[in-house]
């Protein structure tokens, strides 16, 4: 068995470990955004169909949403408790946590597979306002997508493994061979091939599949901390659990980005100018991922680096952990916010041939979109950052609590107030910044109570010695 002081999580510098370790997370977790946003250009773009394609991946995007939560925040759960118990210098348990992980992902591409032949179809007609051309599309793109998830989520299993041992740049390259190859096969199928919207299906779960294939062999061959045995795939209950104390809440969360979604979605229908909106809003999210996902890439971080370091029982490292990760998180957020209030135009113009006056002023009102709602980055950025630090420290209510403020209970009615007014196209993306700054204020004192946990909620290592050398005391009686 491997020392745990030779692992780099017990002894490297904590600022520069998490740089080191979050930003091929951070390029990662962005290349996830790059599958929707590429299929959104390219789509957009191919003709007189482009702006019902557009809509037709919008109604899709929740449900493609919610494979990524169900299976990050699977990913979640087996990344902490694998850190944990390589922390602890517990092989047996991370072993068996590596199998449970894989039959997790088999059992959860079967639902989305049965979702997929029996669900997608009506999922699209219930929002698409009986247009007959959006549906058709729209069941066309989902049923690919959700039929052949398994390269999404065999992905996010895989990932977490090369994760917790502290091989982030193995993932960040099977994650870009993935990205890179839904690029050029976007291109192929939907221009010289004609395939439209089913072409930027194909070319997303084909992308997905060569991610997940790169990022097993990086697995079988490299990490060699974790020992791979078929039995280990049989499922335990108590490994399970411990996966899903953590990961439900991980799943939830991420889940709520969907329900976000579909909620602004519907709510947005009964507004005037509603397939504006809706069409602005489908490509303004996609956008915005770039900004979100690049802090989960952080908060991914900081879960691996805190719950090695607290499994360990280091008090000093954990709280480095803590000041880093919110500083560090930060700091990404803030840069992204820079960027896109500079390139706002730019990257609206990456939807701006779709035919018709409509596709103009679709992209017209994404730019307006985006350099309101991004001010609110910051404060999302040091959200998200207390999720991770409560989600490695064991905390399950409290990061899921951070996600429902930020994403449900102070959007939902705001987003519905804003579109009572005529203004609605100018106004509504107000809601974003402030949901945001209210979760921010709310989430410091359960930071602090996270906080104290750590200077004195568990066994440091001399008291670990002291209580070893007590024990051993006592047997010799």
């Amino acid at each position: 068995m491997e020392d745990i002081k030779q692992n780099k999580m017990s002894v490297k510098p904590v600022c520069g470990l998490i740089w080191k370790m979050g930003l091929p997370m951070i390029i990662s977790m962005i290349l996830q955004a790059v599958y929707n946003i590429v299929d959104t250009a390219f789509v957009i773009n191919m003709g007189e169909d482009g702006v019902a394609g557009n809509l037709a991946l919008t109604f899709s995007f929740p449900i493609q949403l919610l494979i990524i939560a169900i299976g990050v925040g699977t990913g979640v759960g087996i990344n902490a408790l694998l850190s944990k118990s390589l922390g602890e210098g517990d092989t047996k348990k991370a072993d068996k946590t590596v199998g449970n992980g894989i039959f997790l992902g088999i059992a959860i591409y079967a639902v989305f597979l049965l979702f997929g032949l029996f669900g997608a179809k009506p999922f699209i007609a219930m929002q698409c306002g009986g247009d007959t051309k959006v549906a058709e599309m729209g069941a066309q793109y989902l049923t690919i997508c959700c039929c052949y998830s398994f390269g999404a989520i065999g992905f996010t299993i895989y990932e977490r493994f090369l994760q917790s041992t502290g091989k982030t740049l193995f993932s960040t390259i099977s994650q870009i061979s993935g990205a890179a190859a839904n690029i050029i096969l976007d291109y192929i199928f939907i221009y010289p091939l004609k395939m439209g919207i089913a072409g930027a299906a194909w070319a997303t779960v084909i992308g997905q599949t060569l991610s997940l294939c790169v990022a097993m062999l990086f697995h079988y061959l490299f990490n060699k901390e974790l020992h791979n045995n078929i039995k280990n795939i049989l499922p335990s209950g108590k490994i399970i659990l411990e996966i899903y104390h953590i990961g439900l809440s991980a799943a939830l969360m991420q889940g709520l980005l969907s329900v976000m979604m579909l909620g602004v979605n519907l709510i947005l229908g009964t507004a005037k100018n509603a397939a504006m909106l809706q069409g602005a809003f489908g490509i303004y999210y996609k956008i915005m991922q770039f900004a979100l996902f690049a802090c989960f890439g952080l908060s991914n971080t900081i879960i691996s680096v805190l719950s090695y370091n607290y499994g360990m029982g280091d008090k000093q490292r954990s709280r480095l952990c803590v000041k880093w990760g919110i500083i560090n998180t930060i700091i990404v957020a803030a840069v992204i916010s820079a960027v896109f209030e500079c390139l706002a135009r730019q990257l609206a113009a990456l939807f701006g041939m779709a035919s018709g006056n409509s596709g103009l002023e679709i992209t017209k009102t994404v730019v307006w979109a985006i350099r309101i709602a991004c001010i609110g980055y910051i404060f999302m950025g040091f959200s998200v950052a207390v999720q991770g630090i409560l989600q490695a420290l064991g905390y399950a209510l409290s990061p899921l609590f951070i996600s429902f403020l930020r994403l449900a209970a102070f959007v939902f009615p705001v987003v519905w107030l804003f579109t009572l007014s005529d203004s609605a196209v100018n106004t509504v993306w107000w809601t974003f910044p402030i949901a945001e700054f209210i979760t921010a204020i709310i989430s410091v004192p359960i930071l602090l109570k996270a906080v104290r946990k750590i200077n004195g909620g568990f066994i440091t290592k001399k008291r670990r010695a002291r209580k070893s050398e007590k024990e051993q005391a006592q047997a010799a009686l």
